[in-house]
């Protein structure tokens, strides 16, 4: 069936094989917050033992994120800190990284290149994840950026080499790996995206990044700060998708999951990265509805 005509079709109309699919993404949530002054509340309405992941703010600096993920661990959750390249100052602060990995038992990290415009020592991602495979870390798993709808910085090309050259360099460590997609709303862009990654070596497991159950105003006006221009103009070219955004007070995960679930099998998606914008609150409670 294709994209064009699951879209059309509501949650009654799914397939058992398709609806087992939505859910089984829905249970595999990793809900991500932000280091802001919304965060105590945010981290107050998570469900026990949630999958967390902990950005990083060039503003407030790793220390934060990896301050976050301790407590986040003390209260029995599974943290996942991101590591943003760009603020690792130099090959020493790298070793640091790795020691407090090791330390803190922190077995995931979720590897970003980062948004700081001009870095003290690492450009991107890649050439940090090389020094960091040489420190004492105590890794298991680490997941890696995918751009299904581009980034506004850098070209395609660059972020396909860069991509499986990072499948490449894990595989090489014996280190688990995934790779996490950017917000995107397409769900056709996402399946031709992936389609032609897998054909080209891409081996691993996807996980879906997507909206919360968020405010639509905020979900809006964050678009073009998280390079997301192109689903926004996919969002102003879909007539329906914006009357739903504009007549609803908040986004509906399930608008991208339901067309997306009959390929999830197919394309290796195995699990939900959800930006909830610490509207965490809104998005748990959406996940408990669909699983009950």
């Amino acid at each position: 069936m294709g994209l064009g005509q699951t879209r059309r079709r509501r949650l009654g109309g799914e397939t058992p094989a398709e609806r087992g699919a939505r859910l089984g993404l829905i249970e595999a949530t990793n809900f991500e917050v932000i280091p802001l002054r919304s965060l105590d509340a945010a981290l107050g309405d998570l469900p026990a033992a949630s999958r967390v992941s902990v950005t990083a703010s060039p503003a407030k600096g790793l220390e934060a994120t990896l301050e976050i993920t301790e407590g986040l661990l003390a209260g029995g959750h599974r943290a996942v800190p991101h590591i943003s390249a760009r603020l690792v100052r130099d090959p020493a602060h790298t070793r640091a990284i790795g020691s407090w990995l090791r330390a803190a038992e922190v077995e995931e990290i979720f590897l970003v290149g980062g948004d700081v415009v001009e870095p003290e020592h690492y450009h991107d991602a890649l050439s940090f994840l090389g020094d960091l495979l040489e420190t004492d870390h105590g890794l298991r798993r680490v997941g890696v950026t995918a751009y299904p709808d581009g980034h506004p910085l850098i070209e395609p090309a660059v972020l396909h080499e860069a991509l499986h050259a990072k499948q490449a360099a894990l595989a090489e460590a014996g280190l688990e790996g995934y790779c996490s997609t950017q917000m995107c709303f397409d769900a056709a862009r996402i399946v031709d995206w992936l389609g032609g990654e897998r054909r080209a070596g891409l081996t691993l497991p996807a996980h879906l990044g997507i909206a919360g159950v968020v405010d639509r105003a905020r979900l809006l006006s964050i678009g073009v700060r998280l390079g997301i221009g192109q689903s926004l103009r996919y969002l102003r070219k879909n007539r329906r998708a914006v009357a739903r955004l504009m007549t609803v007070p908040h986004y509906d995960p399930n608008d991208l999951l339901v067309p997306l679930s009959a390929h999830a099998a197919d394309l290796g998606i195995r699990e939900l990265h959800v930006f909830t914008f610490n509207q965490v609150a809104a998005t748990a409670a959406w996940r408990e509805d669909n699983l009950r």
